[in-house]
């Protein structure tokens, strides 16, 4: 819907396609979708995880993961303009 009111994707665009690809089992076509669905992934489990058992360093590591999710994600918002 942005793309077609705006000209242009959004940040999340591609992110719940993706989803379906993983759950298909379609790990490289969901890769190419929305190259950010693997970290993030990995820090919505690390967030469960600690939310029913905290571990020593969880502040740091969702910190680490949230800084590389929006590099990816911005980092892929930016190709997808030039091209």
């Amino acid at each position: 819907m942005n793309k077609k009111l705006l000209g242009f994707e959004c940040l999340g665009c591609g992110i719940q396609r993706s989803a379906s690809l993983v759950l298909k089992g379609e790990f490289t076509e969901a890769f190419y979708m929305y190259p950010a669905i693997y970290t993030l992934i990995l820090l919505f489990v690390i967030i469960a995880i600690n939310h029913f058992n905290n571990f020593k360093y969880a502040s740091k590591v969702i910190t680490v993961l949230v800084i590389l999710n929006v590099i990816i994600i911005v980092g892929n918002f930016a190709i997808k303009l030039t091209h």
